[in-house]
């Protein structure tokens, strides 16, 4: 309930309000609604808690359960007396002594203790009545079923006290961060029990992958979500949604740790004083009404500013959620999300799994987490681009930040190891697109690589299957193949922009030249040797490709919705198949 509220009012709502509705009143309306969304995601998170962890609670009493009904099932078949303390009776039995007397019945208590158990079924042994050693063995089972229990439900009647919001109305950092908490104590407490359930196939396929997650029923999916949403979410070939609803568990309660990191962090490090007297230097002398920036406070600020960009990155992630609607703008997917390195980030303008046309954005050198919101708006340019275009076709675009990119240009990018470390993954969330998706026919989908990210494309060509119609390339400084061909896409459909005043491309002509026992390919996509097809490129430097009313960007948007026909080269191309050539 509290999931599908959550949906209606983010989705539904305040998307609607954000496409129709302008002025202040809108504006506060939305802003409460964005409130109410987060206490309904709240909810739904604890009580996704609270209903895992009572179905391991009932899994493990279940267990004793089974335990004590077959002890009383043998006690009965033996004609034994099972009393309300668990002991047994043994009725008088066995063969006679030589005074003729039948052996005496009796009582045997139940032992847990392994030592005890042992000494209590060795006396048994020695008893005369066959069936004092039954009564014995039934007993021990009846005490074990019920410590089992007992423990099981010592175990879980604190994690579901803990499972409780602070008596207010507002869902806080520190109640996200409880969350995390909370999940980690549930998971951990019902290892049994998430054990015993049907696992994800180790290093699966996509296809195994959504095999799986088809194969549980209902409680075994809120339960994988609830416990290991962190392992939901990244699965490739699951769908869409169900991966976003995961991470975004995931990101909310990261967003609440890491809150609570950068507090301490604040408290352990006080600012110093901001200014500090100017020093004359001709004079030696502190001129007190003169201030200047204080060295020590601008070294704090840079530490501090490095301790928020966690943060950073996800409020621009959130901020794209809570920009559903407006423009028109498509609701958003978290389909990948951590903050383990330099963080990891999947996020989707619409559902790719019922997209006619998919574009998937590969950023380059520099990208991570903590700067993530220039990545996300080049991925909400692209859609919108494309969306215009689309001749009313649907349209997905995603921003993939899945592998660790360089750091520094001068210092990592020249290291061809970030890309091939990384094509692995990004192979496997094409396939993943390919295997979650919906629709009657099979999207048409780009790859569209930047920088570094143009280098990760061409690594996942040549060491895999690239499951893409078309590739684009925007200031690549190598794509690690030398010719368009070797791309895995039909001929004539690999494209590339290289703009006015681009140092990257010149970077790669050089690097090539010079370390070629580091880049291996002696050719880049700008080069007409290489045989892409040159898109007119109207945008200068590095990072203008996704300018807003560029024809840059309606050229890489043109080729994103198989208009290709229509995209404006600088010179004619061989490469370009007859049937496009003739459509323009």
């Amino acid at each position: 309930m509290a999931r599908a509220a959550h949906d209606r009012v983010e989705t539904q709502i305040a998307a609607a309000m954000r496409k129709s509705l302008k002025g202040e009143a809108a504006s506060a309306a939305i802003k409460q609604l964005a409130e109410l969304g987060k206490n309904f995601h709240y909810v739904q998170t604890e009580c996704g808690l609270v209903a895992s962890a009572l179905d391991a609670f009932s899994y493990e009493m279940e267990a004793a359960k089974k335990k004590l009904d077959a002890a009383l099932a043998d006690a009965e078949a033996g004609g034994l007396t099972v009393h309300p303390d668990g002991s047994v009776s043994y009725p008088p039995g066995g063969d006679k002594d030589k005074d003729g007397k039948t052996p005496e019945g009796g009582k045997a208590g139940g032992l847990t203790d392994d030592t005890a158990s042992a000494v209590g079924r060795q006396a048994a042994d020695f008893n005369p009545n066959p069936k004092a050693r039954l009564a014995q063995d039934c007993a021990d089972a009846i005490a074990t079923a019920l410590k089992e229990a007992t423990e099981a439900d010592s175990k879980w009647a604190p994690k579901l006290r803990a499972l409780k919001a602070d008596d207010d109305l507002t869902v806080s950092d520190r109640d996200w961060a409880d969350a995390a908490s909370d999940t980690k104590g549930v998971k951990s407490a019902g290892k049994e029990y998430l054990d015993s359930l049907p696992q994800p196939p180790e290093k699966g396929t996509p296809k195994a992958n959504a095999e799986w997650w088809k194969g549980l029923d209902g409680d075994e999916k809120a339960a994988w979500i609830a416990m290991r949403p962190d392992s939901v979410g990244n699965l490739d070939g699951l769908p869409s949604p169900v991966r976003d609803e995961a991470n975004r568990m995931v990101l909310a309660e990261a967003r609440g740790v890491a809150q609570g990191e950068y507090d301490t962090w604040l408290k352990n490090n006080p600012a110093p004083p901001r200014y500090t007297s100017y020093i004359n230097p001709m004079t030696g002398t502190i001129e007190e009404r003169v201030k200047v920036s204080n060295p020590a406070w601008e070294k704090w600020d840079e530490e501090r500013r490095n301790a928020h960009k966690p943060i950073d990155g996800m409020d621009a992630i959130q901020t794209r959620f809570d920009a559903a609607g407006a423009g028109g703008l498509p609701n958003a997917y978290l389909l990948g999300f951590s903050t383990a390195g330099d963080g990891r980030a999947i996020i989707a303008n619409g559902n790719p799994d019922t997209a006619d046309h998919q574009a998937v954005y590969v950023p380059g050198t520099k990208a991570g987490l903590g700067n993530i919101e220039g990545d996300i708006n080049r991925g909400v340019n692209i859609w919108r681009t494309a969306d215009t275009n689309a001749r009313g076709d649907s349209v997905s675009t995603v921003t993939w930040l899945g592998y660790d990119a360089p750091d520094d240009v001068f210092k990592d990018a020249t290291f061809e190891h970030y890309a091939y470390d990384g094509a692995p993954a990004l192979n496997r969330f094409l396939d993943g697109l390919e295997t979650s998706h919906t629709g009657d026919t099979a999207p048409h989908r780009t790859v569209i690589g930047h920088s570094y990210g143009s280098t990760l494309i061409g690594a996942a060509a040549q060491t895999g299957d690239l499951n893409s119609d078309d590739v684009v390339f925007a200031g690549s400084p190598g794509a690690k193949v030398s010719h368009a061909d070797q791309l895995d896409v039909p001929k004539g459909h690999v494209w590339n922009e290289e703009a006015k005043g681009d140092l990257v491309p010149e970077g790669g002509r050089l690097l090539h030249g010079g370390w070629e026992h580091i880049w291996q390919e002696p050719i880049i996509p700008s080069d007409p040797e290489f045989g892409a097809n040159q898109m007119t490129t109207d945008t200068e430097g590095h990072s203008g490709y996704w300018d807003e009313g560029s024809q840059s960007l309606l050229n890489q948007a043109l080729v994103v919705v198989g208009r290709e026909g229509e995209v404006e080269l600088k010179t004619p191309s061989s490469n370009v198949p007859e049937e496009l050539q003739r459509a323009k």
